[in-house]
């Protein structure tokens, strides 16, 4: 999966698998997580999001475990 960098205090990098529906998130301090069955809207926001990070916590954060 393609990792894209993207301007955000909290996110650095963001990749999407349109077949699976799989996401990751690396944040600035480092960590990554994968979130499974991400529908592609909700991706969408997160990339075109005015903050990232604000985005994330109320439609992606303990949502969509694998």
């Amino acid at each position: 999966m393609e990792m894209i960098r993207i301007r955000s205090s909290a996110i650095s990098h963001i990749g999407y698998d349109v077949i699976s529906g799989q996401m990751k998130i690396q944040f600035i301090q480092g960590h990554t997580y994968t979130y499974c069955r991400v529908p592609q809207l909700v991706f969408d926001g997160l990339f075109s999001a005015r903050s990232k990070g604000t985005y994330y916590d109320q439609h992606i954060r303990d949502k969509y475990h694998c």
